[in-house]
């Protein structure tokens, strides 16, 4: 019995000795460390972006007139075929111009004969005057001479009043082009009647250059100025059929006054129109150089992270750890986007394998790569 004893206190001493043995083991080996996941970067960097905002466009005519009747009258002869190109003082339309040009004449008889009739009282104001040094007839007679001849002067000049008018209407009864460009389609026909000042004949304008109108909000007054002012910025068209103009224009004149119905006002571009392909009236995009157009910081957007509507980038840090941290999106251009507030040039952030990190993670990277190249791929 004894030799029982002995055996099991032999066994459960050995048994109590590896397991205090055990423990310290594990206590000296504790949780393993955390792995660096293996991420590709990117180094911030400024690029030049060319971004543009698109508005819609009209096509307008810079040059524009209407040739409205300046007399009453039969139209009698129409020069001019219908969307023809015309030269400035071309004759175009030519209205009744008999009963003008007999006003014209029954004027200058007018003039005739006033100047006549002031010559003649010039004469006898003279022949009175020089009686009246005489004493050979009343001094009344001369006041009535020199009356005469004032009346005799202001006829004259009526009469030269009436013999421009008369002039002006016999000139007006032919339309001429007042500037060089194209008619529309004629308003009028042959024998046609024709009020002064209220018929409207036909249009003409100006192809070259043209305008294009577009809306853009009031608070982008301030922005549309500066292009306006300034000498390089510029802006292009699409036309309907998808095709790009192929020549750029520039901002002409910002209107005086904002629509308060809408809260926009109208900004209006100059565009050269050699070609014709632009017609008044057309309705076009326009592409405006955008805000931050110019030389930006610029990220790949493979590296922004959104969660809840707010937008941030893994920065790497000392030690290869990350730290999550808040940015403000500009405009996207392909692949990459402005970066407003947030980041600064030179700074490594991750580009490639965020879906795997979370705050303070270590990272694994390669070398950073430059701006402007593609990322460093993880290594495997």
């Amino acid at each position: 019995m004894n030799k029982n004893l002995t055996f099991a206190s032999v066994l459960f001493g050995s048994a109590f000795i590896i397991a205090c043995g055990g423990g310290d083991k594990n206590k000296q080996q504790g949780p393993p460390p955390a792995q660096a996941v293996p991420v590709s970067v990117y180094t911030v960097a400024k690029e030049e972006v060319n971004g543009v905002d698109t508005y819609p466009g009209t096509v307008v005519a810079l040059n524009e007139v209407e040739l409205r009747a300046e007399v009453n009258g039969y139209i009698t002869g129409i020069f001019v075929r219908d969307g023809q190109v015309v030269s400035k003082g071309q004759k175009l339309y030519e209205i009744d111009r008999s009963r003008y040009a007999a006003a014209y004449r029954s004027a200058q008889a007018q003039v005739q004969s006033a100047k006549a009739a002031l010559e003649r009282t010039k004469k006898d104001f003279e022949r009175y005057t020089r009686l009246a040094q005489q004493d050979a007839i009343a001094k009344q007679r001369v006041d009535y001479a020199q009356a005469d001849l004032q009346t005799a002067q202001s006829q004259v000049t009526s009469a030269e009043a009436a013999l421009t008018t008369a002039a002006t209407d016999l000139k007006r009864s032919v339309i001429v082009a007042p500037v060089s460009g194209k008619v529309g389609i004629s308003l009028v026909k042959q024998g046609s009647l024709v009020s002064a000042g209220s018929t409207l004949i036909n249009t003409i304008s100006s192809p070259n250059p043209i305008g294009v109108d577009i809306f853009v909000n009031q608070k982008d007054i301030p922005y549309f100025t500066r292009l306006q002012k300034g000498a390089s910025s510029s802006f292009n068209i699409i036309l309907a059929d998808q095709t790009k103009y192929n020549a750029s224009g520039k901002i002409l004149a910002v209107d005086r006054e904002v629509d308060p119905q809408t809260g926009t006002i109208r900004v209006r571009g100059s565009f050269p129109n050699a070609s014709g392909n632009l017609t008044a009236g057309m309705t076009v995009t326009v592409e405006v150089p955008n805000k931050q157009s110019g030389e930006q910081i610029v990220i790949p957007y493979s590296a922004v992270t959104e969660q809840l509507g707010q937008f941030s980038v893994f920065v790497v840090g000392d030690s290869s750890k990350v730290s999550q941290r808040p940015v403000t999106l500009g405009i996207k251009t392909q692949d990459k986007v402005v970066i407003q507030d947030g980041l600064k040039e030179g700074e490594t952030i991750v580009s490639e394998g965020t879906m795997n990190l979370k705050e303070g993670a270590v990272v694994q990277t390669g070398a950073p790569s430059a701006a402007g190249q593609a990322p460093t791929q993880p290594k495997k």
